[in-house]
């Protein structure tokens, strides 16, 4: 008698995901453009005006803030949903 060609194993299912959806909270998509907009006009005055008062005595550390303001900005847009 010859063999069924039937599948011995079950199909894949996949688990069922949940229903409930993710949203971001309110607060994160304003503080990650304003945390971008602060990084780049940081830098952008350190370039255009090196002398101001407060600026002017971090020297090169300037760059280094404004680098952090941008990064914070993109690590809050990676929570974004």
């Amino acid at each position: 008698m010859p063999k069924s060609k039937a599948r011995k194993k079950a199909v894949y299912t996949p688990p069922q995901r949940s229903q409930q959806v993710k949203v971001s909270p309110r607060w994160l998509a304003p503080t990650m453009v304003v945390a971008w907009i602060i990084g780049i006009l940081w830098i952008a005055i350190y370039y255009v005006a090196p002398s101001t008062p407060f600026i002017g005595d971090l020297h090169n550390w300037n760059l280094l803030i404004g680098f952090v303001f941008i990064i914070f900005g993109v690590v809050l847009s990676t929570r974004w949903r």
